[in-house]
């Protein structure tokens, strides 16, 4: 048992679902690294310590059953994980070498957060107060640019006006925005390695012989391979880079360089094709990366302020562990998302649904992502909202109740989970698009934006009055469980969802209608207790006796104030979470031993005792440290033996900052 945390995968390079890196290894060295999906997405690091390669990152032959390459692995010594940072520490050759990857996903500034730019410092020292003559050798695959092997590719060299030179690889057949799914990676568009016009660094494009080369001889190709198009499972192509640090003593010597992808379109938007927010006003991919260098020292100074600031405030909220869960947490969120702008220069924030379906701007997976989104820039929360709300309007969509979805990543056509009314969400999409909505109007303390939107809120709020107090047989979030009727926390949304209309009333000055709204709520939580009580507990359906479940949509009624449920539900609640608690925390109902960890942190926020939370989350740093399932933080796993249920790298886990909205909201 160890107090700091080992991830089960590590992000390295995290944009958006397509451009997304990982380790899902305890060393960098053990295991080459991959795209969320398990996919090869190849990076390999070595440092020359005084003539000797050594290797840091990645580096297995696949001619050869996946054995390492010809150089002694470092020893790894450290891993750290912050929101935006991951660095590694390692020693060989009395040297230290730190590797850092920060991704810039700064949610206060746009412009930078969006740009499909992410950068990798290392920096060498001395260990033995001997100065060592060091260089670094770095490489990444054409994997990065295709979706399968099999597919041909290209690559080129670029110089940018200061002088930095860019390598890219992209696909012959660049079949824009051809394609949509889930466990798919992007076949268009170019990956592209950017060496900064300040480090003086050697480049090639060729094959991974390359490596095998550079072992033996310390240098790269004079000459660049030009024998394309190939596929990627040809000879592999590869950008290779080795930047000479020269004589490294105990001052050190740092240098950095960064991974790019220029995607030309992102988003089909129904009948636009959408570029990237950072091209919104026609600015170039080679104009972006320019930026992004002459930019560098102040971007990662920003990074590090926030890192050390966003890091101390969740200790402050939950403790350490609590700290490490949600740094784990924070780029994970947000690069399941893609942002760009539509036609009438409004923002559109759009989720993938990640290893579920692929559905893009679930409104489901929005809701629980939403506390992160809401503490650092609520406009991006309209971003997910502004979609649906359109999409609801519009003659394409035939039902009363609120959408499920826009389509499927990265195409919004229309409602992929199904149009056959078995297959909707009606409580539950409706409740979320009240709560959402209401939430940033609490957060902005104005009720503009919800005005834009009155006649579907009002609609939607309605259709809970009617249909919301103990549901039917549906669907809620919770699909995998099944449809469910007489659904309690279903219902619970319901109500919190009419409460958020009334509250939204009187913001925009309605009184009258605020107050019946908020009274006719309060009369149905009254209610809500008499059907779900059971003892010492409340049940997971109305009908079911014996039966129990997180009520994790109770903690609006905490955030909101609004006090519909008397505090002996919240106190029930947590007294029977605590009871029913496994190795891995409490599970999602009593019908399975799994849980979600998004909704467990919302439940365990319903706590008045600090101790009681960290009891309940506890077992969620317990599951990432200890778990065999080494894929980016999952959402739905068993509480018994900490293995997967489903679902990776989603979007959801932005819905674990929740404590610390709940601490500002409730101040």
């Amino acid at each position: 048992m160890t107090n700091k945390l080992r991830p089960p995968a590590v992000p390295l390079v995290t944009i958006d679902p397509y451009f997304s890196i990982w380790s899902n290894a305890n060393q960098l060295h053990a295991a080459e690294t991959i795209h969320w999906t398990g996919a090869t997405h190849g990076m390999v690091g070595m440092a020359v310590i005084d003539g000797k390669a050594w290797r840091f990152m990645g580096g297995y032959d696949r001619r050869s059953d996946f054995k390492s390459l010809n150089a002694p692995a470092m020893q790894q010594t450290d891993i750290t994980i912050k929101p935006l940072s991951s660095i590694y520490t390692f020693k060989a050759g009395g040297i230290t070498l730190t590797v850092d990857f920060t991704t810039p996903l700064l949610l206060n500034d746009l412009d930078v957060m969006a740009r499909p730019t992410s950068y990798i410092t290392i920096k060498a020292f001395s260990n033995d107060k001997k100065n060592h003559s060091v260089a670094i050798y770095y490489d990444v695959t054409s994997e990065l640019a295709v979706d399968v092997p099999i597919q041909e590719v290209v690559a080129s060299r670029k110089q940018l006006q200061d002088g930095s030179q860019i390598l890219q690889v992209g696909t012959e057949k660049q079949r824009v925005l051809k394609r949509k799914g889930d466990m798919i990676r992007i076949d268009w568009g170019y990956a592209s390695l950017v060496l900064p016009n300040d480090t003086e660094a050697e480049t090639a494009i060729g094959s991974v012989d390359i490596r095998d080369q550079f072992i033996e001889t310390k240098m790269l190709p004079k000459t660049d391979d030009i024998n394309f198009p190939r596929t990627v499972d040809d000879d592999m192509p590869i950008l290779a880079s080795v930047i000479d640090y020269g004589e490294v003593g105990i001052e050190g010597v740092s240098h950095y360089f960064m991974l790019a992808y220029d995607d030309v379109y992102s988003i089909q938007y129904f009948n636009d094709q959408l570029p990237g927010y950072w091209a919104r006003n026609g600015q170039s991919f080679q104009e972006v990366v320019l930026k992004s260098i002459h930019e560098y020292v102040a971007i990662m100074e920003k990074c590090n302020r926030f890192n050390e600031a966003m890091i101390a405030e969740a200790e402050e909220a939950g403790g350490k562990k609590y700290a490490d869960i949600l740094s784990l947490s924070y780029r994970q969120a947000i690069a399941a998302h893609k942002l760009v702008e539509d036609k009438n220069g409004e923002i559109l924030f759009l989720s993938k649904e990640n290893n579920s379906n692929g559905c893009l701007a679930t409104v489901d997976v929005s809701y629980p992502s939403m506390p992160l989104f809401l503490l650092y820039n609520p406009e991006l929360v309209k971003g997910m909202l502004r979609p649906i709300f359109q999409y609801a309007s519009s003659q394409a969509w035939p039902y009363d109740f609120a959408p499920h979805d826009l389509g499927r990543y990265p195409i919004a056509d229309g409602q992929a989970y199904g149009m056959e009314l078995k297959r909707q969400m009606p409580i539950e999409e409706c409740g979320n698009m009240l709560i959402m909505t209401a939430a940033v109007c609490w957060i902005e303390e104005s009720a503009k934006f919800a005005s834009s939107y009155w006649r579907q809120l009002k609609k939607w709020a309605n259709y809970l009055i009617n249909y919301g107090m103990d549901p039917g047989n549906q669907l809620c979030t919770d699909d995998f469980g099944g449809h469910l009727a007489h659904n309690a926390n279903l219902s619970i949304k319901a109500i919190i969802g009419i409460a958020s209309y009334g509250y939204l009333a009187r913001l925009m000055g309605d009184v009258k209608e605020g107050t019946t709204y908020l009274n006719k709520a309060k009369e149905m939580a009254v209610h809500w207790e008499a059907k779900a009580h059971d003892g010492d507990h409340y049940r997971l359906a109305f009908d079911a006796p014996g039966t129990w479940s997180l009520k994790y949509n109770l903690v609006w009624d905490k955030l909101f104030q609004l006090h519909l449920f008397s505090s002996e539900v919240k106190e029930k609640e947590i007294a029977w979470y605590l009871r029913k608690s496994n190795q891995y925390g409490t599970p999602l109902d009593n019908r399975k031993t799994y849980t979600k960890a998004d909704w467990l942190v919302w439940a365990a926020t319903l706590a008045n005792e600090p101790s009681d939370f960290k009891q309940l989350i506890t077992p969620i740093w317990d599951f990432l440290n200890e778990t065999d399932s080494r894929v980016p933080f999952t959402d739905w796993y068993y509480t018994i033996d900490g293995k997967i249920t489903g679902f990776k790298n989603r979007s959801v886990v932005g819905g674990l900052f929740i404590k610390l909205l709940a601490d500002r909201m409730t101040e």
